[in-house]
């Protein structure tokens, strides 16, 4: 055998090795679009920032925020986690009148029936784990994507998401209610809180990691922190982006901030092309983002999605409009029936799960599932290494 077949002959093996290597990575890995190994527990804390006043409150800032984090095995055969539970189960009538109107959503009726599969305040589990920030949208709530966070959770994150006060859709701070500021001047005041808000909470969740809290004490890899968000959350994931160094990997949903600086750090971009929230006139900025991208690449576009079907807007309000039950298309007008829940909630974490298993923890084999259209009637996939 001469020395080129003997190089070529080599180079053949190293191939063949290598894809198999790769093949057992990707069996090995979970199915990113089910839920994880780990059982599931959510708590809610309240975090105070002495270093800033609140707009809204004239105090020191103050988050209420959940966060939902792996458990131990037997929190999966303990009771799960209500609707109410996430607003302490509060008697104040104006409470859920504020949620109905802005929502047009009972919470006392959606409680009855809301699934999810966490346990309220389960023991944590043994390891180490990435953490993960979730900001709510203009008016939303911090536990709008509860499916989402949950699910990350029991892939193995900690996942932290708050109320961003005065922008949240309505908040109970030591008893006082704090209503959405929808005005101008109240949406340029969260532009600027947001972004502090997710560096503070990453602060916290250090100091927690030192022993702050015993629940989470050696338990956070702050090395591999990623940022998720909904519309307005979706512009913070942008501006973390930019504002902390801190954050590796990005996944905005259904918006994302025209301006911004760090073009290379990984990001997954998933938007509904029936949009009406955004519309006609903003919904072009989604694909441009993608496009304007330098690094790791990932753009997911939900065909027959609007802007709520990343929510939980689907048990809130089954007939909401606007990405849940029925609407109209942007683009011709016509009668649509949006995408079903299972779907939009599977195919949200399915890209997801792998997104960030990839970038922040190193799970290469992600690569198979992140660069397939995993739902063709549903999806129009891109990407770029």
């Amino acid at each position: 055998m001469n020395k080129t077949r003997t190089a070529y002959w080599i180079f053949g093996i190293v191939l063949t090795l290598m894809a198999q290597s790769h093949a057992a990575e990707t069996a090995a890995l979970p199915d990113p679009e089910k839920p994880g190994a780990y059982a599931v527990g959510v708590t809610t804390m309240r975090f105070e920032d002495c270093a800033r006043v609140d707009a809204a409150t004239g105090k020191p800032r103050v988050l209420m925020t959940e966060i939902w984090y792996p458990a131990t095995d037997d929190a999966k055969t303990l009771p799960k986690n209500r609707l109410m539970d996430f607003f302490e189960r509060t008697e104040n009538p104006e409470f859920a009148l504020v949620l109905k109107l802005g929502f047009r959503a009972d919470i006392i009726e959606a409680d009855k029936t809301f699934q999810n599969f966490a346990v309220r305040d389960a023991r944590a589990a043994e390891g180490v784990f990435p953490l993960l920030l979730f900001s709510h949208g203009n008016g939303g709530l911090r536990m709008q994507n509860a499916f989402w966070c949950e699910h990350m959770a029991s892939h193995g994150y900690i996942v932290v998401a708050p109320d961003h006060t005065g922008n949240c859709g309505v908040t109970l701070i030591d008893g006082q209610l704090v209503t959405f500021n929808d005005s101008k001047e109240g949406r340029e005041q969260s532009r600027i809180d947001r972004p502090k808000d997710l560096s503070f909470l990453i602060d916290k969740m250090d100091q927690f990691n030192k022993g702050g809290d015993s629940r989470f004490r050696g338990k956070l890899d702050l090395e591999h922190i990623g940022v998720a968000g909904h519309s307005f959350g979706g512009f913070t994931s942008v501006w973390m982006a930019d504002a902390d160094p801190r954050v590796k990997a990005i996944a905005p949903m259904a918006g994302v901030a025209e301006e911004r600086k760090n073009l290379t750090l990984p990001a997954m971009a998933l938007f509904a092309a029936e949009d009406d929230t955004l519309g006609a006139d903003r919904n072009p900025a989604i694909p441009k983002f993608y496009d304007s991208r330098q690094g790791p690449a990932y753009s997911v576009d939900f065909l027959n999605a609007g802007h709520y079907s990343f929510t939980e807007m689907y048990q809130l309000n089954p007939n909401f409009g606007d990405g849940v039950g029925k609407g109209k298309r942007l683009t011709n007008g016509e009668p649509i029936d949006y995408i079903k829940r299972e779907t939009a909630f599977r195919l949200v974490n399915g890209y997801t799960a792998a997104f960030f298993g990839k970038f922040l923890k190193g799970q290469n084999g992600y690569d198979t599932y992140l660069e397939a259209n995993h739902d063709p009637k549903e999806l129009d996939v891109k990407w770029k290494r």
